[in-house]
């Protein structure tokens, strides 16, 4: 059962829904990037609402059904470039925060080579939002499943 609606409080979410659009419009992460990690992040913190929301977005804008399946083990498949596999094991450090060491110097220098900082600062804020929301809408029970994708142009 939910326990709030999130709607009746658009106010009060409007922070990360401008960070969201900031990130967005800056252009500097690839569409199929962001939805990858926002999948990623989403199944490690259990939020169904998101994972129906992103599932369904990353399909809209082209991403394939194996990619999707196999995202949960990223590291064992070859389906995902360099740059999302860094990306990827940026947002799951980010996410569990092990221990005061969580981001390695190594993986900082591995994304440095693939991700600008501008990017990067980008890579970073869209796994605070995505933390966030899913935080939000756990705490809220925000059911998923109903979820529909806006149409694209």
């Amino acid at each position: 059962m939910q326990r709030f609606n999130l709607q009746t409080h658009y106010a009060s979410v409007q922070p990360l829904l401008a960070l969201n659009q900031q990130i967005h419009e800056a252009g500097r992460l690839e569409p199929a990037l962001i939805e990858l990690v926002l999948m990623r992040v989403s199944q490690i913190n259990g939020c169904a609402y998101c994972l129906d929301m992103h599932s369904k977005d990353a399909r809209a804008a082209g991403e394939t059904e194996q990619r999707l399946y196999v995202l949960p083990a990223w590291r064992e498949t070859r389906l995902f470039n360099e740059r999302e596999r860094i990306a990827l094991h940026w947002a799951e450090e980010l996410t569990e925060l092990a221990s005061p060491e969580a981001l390695p110097d190594a993986l900082y220098q591995q994304a440095r080579e693939h991700f600008e900082e501008a990017e990067l600062v980008d890579l970073t804020l869209l796994v605070v939002a995505i933390n966030g929301w899913n935080r939000i809408n756990i705490a809220a029970r925000t059911i998923g499943g109903y979820y529909k994708p806006a149409r694209k142009g």
